[in-house]
């Protein structure tokens, strides 16, 4: 994938997470707020991952 596929995923993931985490600290779900936390890192990370393939294209 390329540096934009992988931060438009990031953006996905993070607000995916982010709603499944509010959803799970409104219904005292404390799996589904974990899994939102999870999956808000999985989108930092391919933030990140998005961010190095660009800084490498540039070389």
């Amino acid at each position: 994938m390329g540096e934009f596929t992988d931060k438009l995923d990031a953006a996905g993931n993070k607000i995916a997470g982010k709603a499944k985490e509010l959803f799970g600290d409104a219904t005292d779900n404390e799996s589904l707020e974990a899994e939102g936390k999870a999956q808000q890192l999985k989108g930092t990370a391919q933030d990140v991952k998005g961010s190095v393939k660009g800084a490498v294209n540039d070389l």
